[in-house]
């Protein structure tokens, strides 16, 4: 057996413990007999054994070197003059780390420009859905209006209608798209206690503001409601443990301030709050609270589907179907309590519905001043339905935070709309004083928030927004 020396160099000085490469001698097979007793001329095969050399690294402090050296008998004494190794022909060029500084340089880069890209995309995709909330916002609140015209006697019976309705249809899309493999047994699976709470929120929150919205005006309504983004706010620290930077604050007040000039401008709508007490108006703040909560129990049962499901998401219509079917059960509960609300006695309740149906699909003695029917509620039913959709969408791949700003957005376009010469409605409203000067407060106010994406001051468990 014969072997070779080789010095590993590291900068300009050699290490002194050697190297050592072992070299076997090849293995020789004479013949191979042939069955059946037939030979063959012998053949030899010449087989380098398939083993690694085993290289004895003895490197000093040095570390890796840039090459190897021939190792001379004697000491490894050079070949030249003035110290200068000669480097054999078995030298390889050692650049181990250089090359893997690149790689990792290489990787980072890609990485970042993923993770960029990511980032543009969701930027585009939240502000897209975003601006169709808004545009079904502004059309939910406009068809409604227009809705009530033809059943101007029978609001209770439209209010009835879309939770009992809705429930049909969302089971009938879910069904599709379960058969379709969008929805999964395990989406089907997940735990119904946070659906039933959703459900008892949405039912208790409809409870607290028609009790309360039978009393206070039209016009001190919206200024309570912008409570409800206050109250998505300290919720979200609480429950999702958020952390909003100064101009994420300071423009979901700018929204909030802006709103209630836009709209109670002019209104007397301060004298309106006065007069109706201090009781309801708590009250009505209430059934913000709980529709803040509603929205916010939402987000937490995305997030944890998203960690159940190891990268998928709880389908929105998982959440529509059973949120709005625990919502019906609790609101055919509290039937009695809600039709004497609206000034229905409950043994009177189903002539009521009776009528309201004649009159929703204009058939019938009792379809006389139902004009409009069923063309606007069925608008209605659609466009609120879209609605829905698009407002859980939008917080499902945002913020609740973000979707009450989209929501609150559609107020003061709303608004303007009723100024248009619409059908049905007559003479078209007037501007409040107020109006423009609101807009800007507003539209300053998302300005200010949307400058620094919310990622920055969420958690690490939040879905970001823009």
């Amino acid at each position: 057996m014969t072997s070779c020396c080789r010095r590993l160099g590291s900068g300009a000085v050699a290490t002194e413990r050697p190297v050592r490469f072992r070299q076997y001698r090849p293995a020789v097979i004479s013949r191979f007999p042939r069955n059946r007793g037939m030979e063959r001329e012998g053949m030899v095969l010449r087989l380098a054994e398939m083993r690694y050399r085993r290289v004895e690294w003895a490197m000093g402090a040095g570390g890796g070197g840039r090459g190897w050296e021939r190792s001379e008998a004697g000491g490894g004494s050079s070949s030249k003059e003035g110290g200068e190794k000669k480097v054999g022909s078995c030298s390889y060029a050692v650049d181990d780390q250089t090359a893997a500084a690149a790689a990792a340089e290489n990787l980072v880069g890609r990485k970042y420009r993923a993770a960029e890209e990511e980032s543009v995309n969701r930027t585009v995709e939240v502000t897209v859905a975003a601006a169709m909330t808004v545009a079904l916002g502004v059309g939910n609140r406009v068809l409604y209006k227009l809705a009530l015209i033809p059943l101007k006697h029978y609001p209770f019976f439209l209010a009835q209608l879309a939770t009992f309705g809705y429930v049909v249809v969302y089971f009938s899309i879910l069904y599709v798209r379960y058969h379709a493999g969008i929805v999964t047994d395990e989406m089907l699976s997940m735990p119904k206690a946070p659906f039933l709470a959703v459900g008892l929120l949405e039912a208790l929150a409809a409870v607290t503001g028609m009790a309360a919205g039978a009393i206070l005006s039209g016009a001190s309504i919206p200024i309570l409601s912008q409570t409800y983004l206050v109250w998505q706010i300290i919720l979200s620290i609480i429950f999702l443990g958020r952390r909003y930077k100064v101009n994420q604050l300071l423009g979901c007040f700018l929204v909030a301030v802006g709103v209630i000039i836009t709209v109670a401008s002019g209104s007397g709508a301060g004298h309106s709050l006065k007069d109706a007490g201090i009781f309801w108006s708590l009250m009505m703040i209430a059934s913000f609270l709980l529709q803040a909560a509603d929205t916010v129990l939402k987000e937490v049962i995305f997030l944890d589907g998203a960690r159940k499901l190891k990268g998928s998401t709880v389908d929105i219509f998982v959440v529509n179907s059973f949120g709005s079917a625990y919502q019906a059960v609790f609101i055919f509960m509290l039937l009695p309590f809600l039709s004497k609300l609206w000034g229905i006695p409950f043994g009177q309740l189903p002539n009521y519905i009776r009528d309201g149906t004649a009159c929703f699909l204009n058939i019938g003695t009792l379809s006389n001043g139902c004009d409009g029917a069923p063309l606007l509620p069925v608008l209605f039913v659609i466009v609120n339905m879209g609605y829905n959709i698009s407002l859980l969408h939008l917080l499902k791949i945002s913020s609740a935070v973000v979707s009450s700003l989209a929501s609150t957005f559609s107020v003061p376009i709303s608004v303007f709309m009723f100024t248009l010469p619409l059908p049905y409605l007559g003479v078209a409203s007037t501007l409040p004083t107020g109006f423009v000067a609101g807009v800007i407060v507003l539209v300053m106010g998302l300005l200010i928030y949307a400058r620094t994406p919310s990622m920055a001051s969420t958690d690490v468990s939040s879905p970001s927004s823009i």
